[in-house]
């Protein structure tokens, strides 16, 4: 039994290599190493432009209105639209913003994009189509094409559509809203700067039911220099001092105590609690 558990376990080994020799890394382009955004942007949604009513987001007038209560309410303290404040995860497209720096792990059969801050994106390149009974997530489902569009016999562009939503999502901390019925399609273009392959274009268009018509924005990164990039454990929860009580948001004071966040707000619902002590 042993010696057969020895010629299964070569044999596995095998397949391994086997397949490991099938990938023709050369086909592929490199996008190794640590991509961050550009110097001097911050996390606005396009690039060229600061965040909230300066995107000029095509929205409809209901969520045009939904984007200018989330600003002023942030503009008296509170949190907005911005669900992100009590480290629900930013859901695509705005985890390809690259708040944190994001790496490229590419397989034939899928690609991974790594975050600091966010569970791994596989956008699945196997020619799979959507599934029609995967659970929605708010990273969505991701399907991807290699493309050679220069024709060098080496991929440079891949092209992914993502759908399978769940929210609430938004675009930028300032609350830019997607449609809550999260029917979203994402389409990515992700390809190297033709001039200088440390510079990436992630070409994002969003067709959703709060924009009267797709919108497209140009993400770029850029590859950090040197060989031993550093990347850190960034934990949302921890040393978090925003909490949301029923439909309102508060802080946790320095020394560990509710505080309001605007002037004049009211402390929270305490009904489940004993107040009799003064």
């Amino acid at each position: 039994m042993l010696y057969r558990s020895a010629i299964g376990a070569i044999g596995g080994l095998c397949m391994a290599f086997a397949s490991a020799q099938a990938f023709d890394q050369s086909k592929y382009p490199d996008w190794g190493g640590q991509w961050k955004r550009p110097r001097g942007v911050a996390t606005q949604w396009d690039q060229t432009k600061h965040s909230g009513l300066a995107q000029e987001a095509p929205l409809t007038p209901e969520f045009q209105a939904k984007l200018e209560a989330s600003i002023k309410d942030q503009e008296t303290g509170g949190q907005g639209g911005d669900t992100h404040v009590s480290c629900l995860t930013n859901g695509m497209p705005r985890i390809m913003t690259a708040t944190f720096p994001i790496a490229f792990v590419i397989t034939p059969a899928v690609t991974y994009i790594h975050f600091e801050a966010f569970m791994p994106r596989r956008v699945y390149t196997d020619g799979r189509e959507f599934p029609k009974d995967e659970e929605p997530g708010y990273q969505g489902y991701s399907i991807g094409k290699w493309l050679d569009t220069d024709g060098d016999g080496r991929y440079d562009t891949l092209e992914v559509e993502t759908r399978n939503f769940k929210g609430p999502r938004t675009y930028e901390n300032s609350g830019l809203p997607l449609h809550p019925d999260n029917e979203s399609i994402i389409r990515e273009r992700i390809s190297l700067d033709r001039d200088n392959p440390d510079i990436m274009h992630n070409e994002i268009t969003s067709i959703d039911h709060a924009l009267t018509r797709p919108w497209t924005v140009t993400k770029n990164y850029r590859r950090t220099a040197g060989t031993q990039p550093v990347w850190r454990e960034w934990i949302c929860a921890e040393n978090n001092s925003h909490i949301a009580v029923g439909k309102e948001d508060y802080f946790i004071s320095a020394d560990g105590y509710l505080m309001p966040v605007r002037k004049g707000q009211a402390p929270p619902d305490l009904r489940y609690f004993n107040q009799t002590r003064r």
